[in-house]
C-alpha cells in the first residue's frame, strides 16, 4: 500500500471514530451504480462530469430542441408564427443530420435499427 493510500485510510478511520459518517444522506441504502459500459473508458470521467452538470451532447440537445419545436408547431394557430417555428425546426433538423453524419452516427447499424422507434417516440 502506498503512502497516499495509508494516509487516506488513516483519515477515514479517524473520521469514522469521530462519527463524521453517521447520519449521511442515503445511509443504509444500496448504492446506485450507473452502467457506463457503453461509454469508452477514457471518456467516462468527462461523461460523468457533463451528465452531473446537466449538459447534454450537442446531438441530444438538438433532438430535444426539435421535439420542443414540433410541440410548439402542433399547438400554434397563428400562420406567421407557424412559419417561423417551421423554419427554425428545419434549421435544427438539418444541423442534427449534418452532425450525425460528421460523427458517423447515422452509418451505425444500431442507429438504423432503432431510428424509427426513437423518432416515433420523440415526435409523439
Amino acid at each position: 500500500m502506498g503512502m497516499f493510500s495509508r494516509m487516506a485510510e488513516q483519515k477515514i478511520t479517524e473520521a469514522m471514530a469521530k462519527g463524521e459518517f453517521d447520519n449521511l444522506a442515503g445511509a443504509g441504502k444500496p448504492l446506485v451504480i450507473e452502467d457506463l459500459s457503453h461509454v469508452p473508458e477514457e471518456l467516462r470521467m468527462s461523461y460523468k462530469l457533463l451528465k452531473n452538470a446537466g449538459i447534454l451532447p450537442e446531438e441530444l440537445q438538438l433532438q430535444k430542441e426539435c421535439v420542443q419545436l414540433r410541440d410548439l408547431l402542433y399547438a400554434c394557430r397563428e400562420a406567421g408564427e407557424q412559419q417561423r417555428i417551421s423554419r427554425k425546426l428545419t434549421e435544427k433538423s438539418l444541423r442534427l443530420r449534418m452532425l450525425l453524419e460528421e460523427r458517423g452516427l447515422n452509418a451505425s447499424s444500431v442507429f438504423h435499427e432503432y431510428e424509427p422507434t426513437v423518432r416515433k417516440r420523440l415526435e409523439g
